[in-house]
């Protein structure tokens, strides 16, 4: 991610997927045999729910965290967001390891505009990962100088703004809350809770909207054994 500071949301995205997404198959799979009856819609409802709290969790410890807020709320909000929209995409069918639910991850969080622009980074970002595992590993001469290193600093700037887009409304309120809390105490992490419980809620919306409208795929056929040879009678 540091060679392609650019990527840095899809690579994330991939990565999410690669780690909480087993996580989010075993848990579907749990409730689905502890409850035979559940539905859809009953899962999506209580992933729904597990993480908006975790998300306004996550604000109000964020809240507490002085000048690096921004940094610790950035932080709590992707993982809440990727667990919430994989979760979704378990509860509704989905495979939530297939390299899919990153584009899908991508837009619903309103990093692309649309699943073309998503999975064409997302592919990038999938060559890139296989390019840098078949590399040689690079020598002290390979290293980028001081120069290449500033001339990235674009990139850097804008993988970071990118990835802060949830919270690019909240960029001038942290300041507010501060002086709020110093008013108020205990009103920045209320303010907090509610606006990343809010947005959590707004993201599991898009997500079940989503996924709702579009039937989860069919499981594979099974193919056919050998046909069988005839009987003799003993």
């Amino acid at each position: 991610m540091l060679d392609h500071p650019d990527l840095a949301p899809e690579l994330l995205a991939l990565a999410a997927v690669r780690t909480l997404g087993p996580r989010a198959a075993d848990w579907a799979a749990w409730h689905r045999a502890a409850y035979p009856g559940a539905t859809p819609d009953g899962l999506a409802r209580l992933a729904a729910r597990r993480f908006v709290r975790l998300a306004g969790a996550g604000g109000a410890v964020a809240a507490l965290a002085g000048l690096f807020a921004p940094v610790v709320e950035l932080t709590t909000v992707l993982w809440a967001q990727a667990n919430l929209v994989l979760h979704l995409a378990a509860a509704h069918g989905r495979d939530p390891a297939d390299p899919e639910r990153a584009v899908e991850l991508l837009v619903l969080t309103r990093v692309h505009p649309d699943a073309r622009s998503a999975r064409t980074a997302v592919e990038a970002a999938e060559r890139t990962t296989r390019e840098r595992t078949t590399a040689v590993r690079p020598t002290t001469e390979d290293r980028p100088s001081a120069g290449q290193v500033t001339a990235g600093a674009p990139q850097a700037a804008r993988a970071v703004w990118r990835l802060a887009g949830p919270l690019t409304g909240r960029a001038g309120g942290w300041l507010g809350l501060r002086v709020a809390s110093r008013l108020l105490p205990g009103a920045a992490v209320l303010t907090a809770a509610v606006g990343d419980s809010a947005a959590a809620e707004r993201l599991a919306a898009r997500a079940v909207a989503a996924y709702r409208s579009a039937p989860a795929p069919a499981p594979a056929p099974v193919p056919p054994g050998p046909p069988a040879g005839p009987v003799r009678a003993s």
